[in-house]
């Protein structure tokens, strides 16, 4: 396949620096306790299960596409299970989110439009009941976890798209970006 469809292309960028904003977002969140982003955050989170989703059944229903070059079966195995971990990474941190705070009592809007609402304590309007701990508990950890596989895969994925391009040389970056090839 000389050249990748308009969608694939799209799909594929959209998600790509969705994902990487709302990885160095929850970061610098986490590691600043910036609340006040956490509303964008989660906007941006539920609005990116949407596309990520979109690609995932674009995915599924076009197959991967073909390799333009030649590569060793190690290669070809390692772009796989990197692709496949962004694929489910992509899935995974946005819903993992939405159950960490839905769950946690703190409800989850899409640029105020509330999806799920803030489970408030009567006796203290200032703070939230979660609707349930455990549940909360979950969310929070796969989105830990997960985040960190992302970033690993982020990594590896950014690493084999300078060796095609700089090493290898086969336009698999130019084919990304939508050239023909």
């Amino acid at each position: 396949q000389s050249k990748l469809t308009a969608q694939t292309v799209t799909l594929h960028w959209v998600v790509g620096i969705m994902m990487l904003g709302l990885l160095v977002s929850g970061i610098y969140m986490a590691e600043s306790e910036v609340f006040a982003l956490y509303p964008w955050h989660k906007s941006f989170g539920v609005l990116v299960i949407l596309f990520a989703i979109a690609r995932v059944g674009w995915r599924i229903k076009n197959g991967w596409p073909a390799h333009v070059g030649e590569y060793t079966p190690i290669e070809k195995m390692l772009s796989k299970v990197v692709h496949y971990l962004l694929l489910i990474g992509t899935i995974l941190m946005p819903l993992s989110g939405v159950v960490m705070s839905a769950m946690g009592g703190y409800g989850v809007s899409l640029f105020g439009l509330e999806l799920v609402a803030m489970n408030l304590d009567p006796a203290n309007p200032q703070e939230v009941i979660p609707i349930n701990g455990t549940l909360a508990w979950l969310g929070h950890s796969v989105h830990a976890y997960a985040g960190y596989a992302v970033i690993a895969g982020v990594l590896l994925h950014v690493a084999g798209a300078v060796k095609h391009h700089v090493i290898d040389k086969d336009g698999t970056l130019r084919r990304m970006l939508g050239a023909q090839l």
